[in-house]
């Protein structure tokens, strides 16, 4: 986002420098364009020369496959894309496949087909969005079975219009948070700390790692979100983390509710 230079990008940064930028104040991005285009090995390359050895890309699983019939089971393109993200070698972490609003779970034969045909030793999560995968707070049991069974995780979603997608199930050794705020309301900062003392509670229990995705309506004010969210989990023993260092001189940076 160009509107973030000056706060989380230098004043007068160049556009092509944005990543490098970012890597030395996040380790961690969720990849949205890989949704709609597969990267040339040049593109990835470049994202590896402008990232720090410990930063990971969270690559979103491209629309061809997660919004076909058959979750690209039928063609070659899972095992291409994978083979494209690979090339990311230490940068990768988890992908994640945002399945279709009205993808309902009586079709759990197609995800468990899709994640046979996943590359082992890939890591993957998927994001559940229609209604019937959930139930009481909880993924439905069948849908925690396929993912137990191949070692993939459960996108979890913290959205103010959507508590029923909410849920706490840990089917992988890590987790992949998307937490959508209302703007920078009170109630944000609130479910952060919430989210902070769970976090503390898996790391407790030996859970390696999650991967806390920050949303704002308006995502000029996400890093404000990201770095609250650094705030509390940035000083934990043994926590490897990022958080950016805002120009709070910058118009409607300063920092509030702290």
């Amino acid at each position: 986002m160009k509107e973030w230079a000056g706060t989380v990008y230098p004043r007068g940064a160049r556009s092509g420098d944005y990543l490098l930028h970012y890597g030395q104040q996040f380790n961690t991005i969720e990849l949205n364009a890989t949704h709609y285009r597969v990267p040339g090995p040049e593109t990835i390359a470049k994202w590896t020369r402008d990232t720090p050895s410990d930063f990971q890309f969270c690559p979103k699983v491209p629309q061809a496959i997660s919004h076909s019939r058959d979750l690209g089971t039928g063609t070659s393109q899972i095992e291409a894309f994978a083979y494209a993200m690979g090339g990311l070698g230490v940068r990768l972490g988890p992908s994640f496949l945002q399945l279709p609003p009205y993808f309902g779970l009586e079709r759990c034969g197609v995800l468990a087909r899709f994640l046979e045909r996943w590359p082992k030793g890939l890591p993957i999560a998927i994001e559940f969005r229609e209604a019937s995968w959930f139930s009481g707070g909880d993924l439905h049991p069948d849908a925690v079975a396929i993912l137990e069974a191949h070692q993939a995780g459960a996108v979890i979603t913290d959205v103010a219009g959507r508590r029923d997608v909410l849920h706490l199930r840990v089917t992988a050794p890590f987790v992949l948070l998307r937490f959508v705020g209302n703007d920078l309301h009170a109630s944000d900062y609130e479910r952060a700390r919430a989210w902070a003392a769970q976090i503390r509670h898996w790391f407790a229990q030996g859970l390696p790692a999650v991967y806390f995705f920050a949303h704002e309506p308006d995502n000029l004010k996400s890093p404000r979100l990201a770095d609250f969210a650094h705030q509390l989990l940035g000083g934990l023993p043994g926590v490897s983390c990022r958080g950016p260092v805002l120009d709070s001189s910058a118009p409607g940076q300063q920092l509030g509710l702290f």
